[in-house]
């Protein structure tokens, strides 16, 4: 592994860091006071800066350190986290990620916003608590933080607390004893764990501790049942050199101990000569608490201790379990060394978490790809056994069965792997959110539900453009100023909810803000200025709503960062439609608006129902039926001059020929002839759609019918059946629309796909 994979790792971890950075702080940032979640924050960028050390990256050292500091400051609770403290974090946070994506990609960072905020970070940790910000009678115009001022050469002093250091002349009373332990394989054999000897060896009294890693090896040469590391303690106690054996009661034969009265005569020079290593006080409440806050400490220091030597040390680090103590022990970083006293017992705590691996996604897609041939294959073999064997009986059939529900337990493991909770792209939107927000002047609040819903990774890496698109409108034309909000007696704080859930086998995600809703008189009037509709047109409501979709549609007055030039929610309605998604509005003036997204959870395999209409084999997404029926002439009823009911115990559905709908055929079928499918749209409501026969149901691999041939309206993707045809996948939503009246806009004619 070289230098810049090993680069690669730490920046893959930040972006964890980042991630859990943001979540603790709007956490805190909604009451929530636990230590833990203030812990985590710590942790994250504790996390990041030893780890920008060990690669150079000053900047972002920088940055961290003075961040680290005032998050300490609320760790110890000398710092509260009120509103305007969280609303500077946040903003640090930010700047965090904007150096991190620097440190990556090359990239630069507003020097003036950063310096400005090292200003405020630095006020915060000296007790300067700012003021509490006014709610409604601040101008938007007032509301962009002007850089605070900076020296010519851009110096930003760093403060440096000595508290804690008169804490060491006030030590106990009590005898100093030098212990030599020396631990041999056979005690790790045996189950033990030095850590935990350290730590009670701590509780006995005021200890500092030396680990020598001078007979750890080169990598190759390691033992992985090897015991490599020396640790040479001075305990100050009261309790006698019985307590120190009774910590060692119980390993005592499993290694070397020696443990003599220190002389009073041994100087601090002296020492520093027999013990080359630093002193380090050892921190007993962070190894308590090494089952949290170990995993995150300990992966930072062990890679800033040494980076040329990572594999090596992360090999040691399975030996003892505690390298990394020796790593921060050797630099004389007292808090870093502290910090990586709780690597000691992250093996203790990593027992009980699930082991992961990164794994690159295009080694993912391509197994993703193998499977879907696997299926293919499966599916034809077993056409052609059934073909051929008219009994159905024979031991060949049987194994296939088995064959094909190993196929379907294998791909859906195998899609597993690449399903992901949307948090991450959730997250990403507070900043959207609170930059937009700062930029207007408004006073919002982004809250999410449901971010730990999973979704196919490439439904989440396509997602983020589009939901950036409609936070950023939703912030600049849905929420009102803080002033029109108490005028129309709402909370001058507004309010972004952003939801995730499963329905009917696919993921839905709302977007819902508490603001004007949409003017509609406004829209229609901007769609007849822009020639987009004519001037007489007869628009519905939910027709008016949806003119924000049109190209080159555009409320703004003027063109800004914001509003941009016309565009947005055009190509958002084209980024969910290539996802094979759909997109609604919902709107009620005065009380807000509610965007409505459907995808699938998956672009690569869905369970469908193979029917055929008009001699043509489709398939319809199982998840959209609610149940199949044969129809009977008595239920069976005509509305106007084209249009057809059917009773399902005592309520009415329509009647769709899909046949007819996608151009099939020219006349309506009989629909006593075949069978209806009631289905449930994501607009609502329920259509009963009309095939000529049902060939039974089966998993299939979805191919795109897009990149293959060309977009076909109606139809959502295509599959290979088990016989080799190509049969086309039922876009449900599109069909249902159709029979409300709604073009299907076809761009190629069906007739053409054969």
């Amino acid at each position: 592994m070289d230098m810049n994979e090993i680069k690669e790792i730490f920046f893959q971890e930040c972006e964890e860091q980042l991630a859990e950075l943001e979540s603790g702080l709007l956490k805190l940032n909604d009451g929530d006071r636990d230590p833990e979640t203030v812990n985590a924050v710590f942790r994250a960028v504790h996390s990041i800066k030893g780890g920008a050390g060990a690669f150079g990256l000053d900047d972002l050292v920088s940055f961290a350190h003075v961040f680290e500091t005032t998050l300490d400051c609320v760790r110890s609770n000398k710092l509260e986290p009120n509103q305007d403290v969280l609303k500077v974090m946040l903003k640090s946070a930010d700047v965090l990620a904007d150096l991190t994506n620097a440190a990556r990609d090359g990239g630069s960072v507003d020097d003036s916003r950063s310096r400005a905020l090292v200003k405020e970070l630095e006020a915060l940790a000296n007790g300067e608590v700012p003021a509490p910000s006014a709610t409604v009678e601040v101008p938007a115009a007032a509301t962009a933080a002007a850089p605070a001022p900076t020296d010519e050469s851009g110096f930003a002093p760093i403060p440096f607390s000595f508290d804690g250091f008169d804490d060491e002349e006030e030590a106990i009373e009590g005898t100093v004893y030098d212990v030599t332990f020396n631990p041999r394989p056979e005690l790790f054999a045996k189950g033990n764990e030095a850590t935990l000897l350290l730590r009670d060896l701590s509780r006995v009294g005021e200890m500092s501790i030396h680990c020598d890693t001078d007979a750890l090896p080169s990598l190759d040469q390691i033992d992985p049942e090897g015991a490599y590391f020396r640790w040479k303690i001075a305990v100050k106690t009261t309790k006698g050199e019985d307590a120190i054996r009774s910590v060692f009661e119980f390993a005592e034969w499993d290694c070397d101990l020696e443990i003599k009265v220190q002389e009073a005569a041994t100087d601090a020079a002296e020492r520093a000569e027999e013990l080359p290593m630093i002193p380090v006080p050892f921190d007993l409440s962070m190894l308590d608490g090494a089952g949290s806050e170990g995993d995150a400490d300990g992966e930072e220091a062990g890679a800033a201790a040494n980076a040329t030597a990572t594999t090596a040390v992360a090999a040691a680090e399975a030996v003892s379990g505690i390298a990394k103590l020796a790593g921060a022990a050797s630099r004389g970083d007292k808090k870093d060394a502290g910090a990586a006293a709780t690597a000691a017992a992250q093996a203790t705590a990593a027992a009980g978490a699930a082991p992961t691996i990164r794994v690159d996604l295009d080694r993912v897609d391509r197994l993703i790809n193998l499977v879907g041939e696997l299926v293919i294959n499966q599916a034809m073999l077993s056409q052609s056994v059934i073909e051929n064997d008219a009994n159905g009986t024979s031991s060949i059939n049987m194994g296939l069965e088995e064959l094909q529900q190993l196929t379907r337990e294998i791909q859906d493991s195998v899609m597993a792997i690449r399903a992901q909770p949307v948090k991450p792209v959730f997250q990403r939107m507070s900043r959207i959110v609170r930059e937009v927000a700062d930029m207007t002047g408004k006073s919002i609040r982004l809250i999410t539900e449901g971010e730990n819903t999973e979704v196919d990774k490439t439904v989440i890496d396509k997602l983020a453009e589009p939901l950036t698109h409609m936070i950023r409108n939703a912030v600049d034309h849905g929420v009102e100023t803080p002033e029109k909000r108490v005028a129309a007696g709402k909370n001058p704080e507004g309010t972004v909810r952003l939801t995730a859930k499963h329905r009917s086998g696919r993921i839905l995600i709302e977007l819902a803000d508490d603001g004007a809703g949409i003017n509609r008189e406004r829209v229609k009037q901007k769609a007849i200025d822009n020639d987009l509709i004519a001037a007489d047109a007869n628009l519905t409501d939910e027709e008016i709503d949806n003119l924000i979709f049109l190209p080159g549609f555009s409320t703004a007055d003027k063109i800004s960062d914001i509003s941009g030039r016309g565009v947005g929610m055009d190509v958002v309605k084209r980024s969910i439609q290539a996802l094979g998604g759909r997109i609604s509005i919902s709107s009620r003036p005065g009380h807000g608006s509610v965007f409505t997204m459907s995808l699938p959870l998956t672009l690569a395999v869905l369970d469908g129902m193979v029917v055929t209409v008009a001699g043509q084999t489709l398939v319809v997404p199982l998840t959209a039926i609610v149940e199949t029926l044969q129809p009977e002439a008595s239920a069976i009823h005509s509305f106007g001059a084209s249009h057809r009911l059917i009773s399902i115990r005592n309520s009415f559905c329509p009647l769709v020929d899909v046949g007819r709908i996608l151009n099939f055929r020219t006349t309506q079928a009989n629909p006593v002839e075949g069978v209806a499918l009631l289905v449930e749209s994501e607009g609502g409501g329920q259509r009963a759609l009309m095939v000529d026969a049902i060939q039974g149901q089966r998993q299939v691999v979805i191919k795109s019918l897009e990149a293959n041939y060309t977009h076909v309206a109606g139809i959502a993707a295509a599959t290979i059946l088990g016989d080799g045809r190509v049969a086309l996948i039922l876009d449900v939503d599109a069909v249902v629309g159709a029979s409300r009246g709604q073009s299907l806009k076809p761009e190629m004619s069906l007739a053409a796909t054969g």
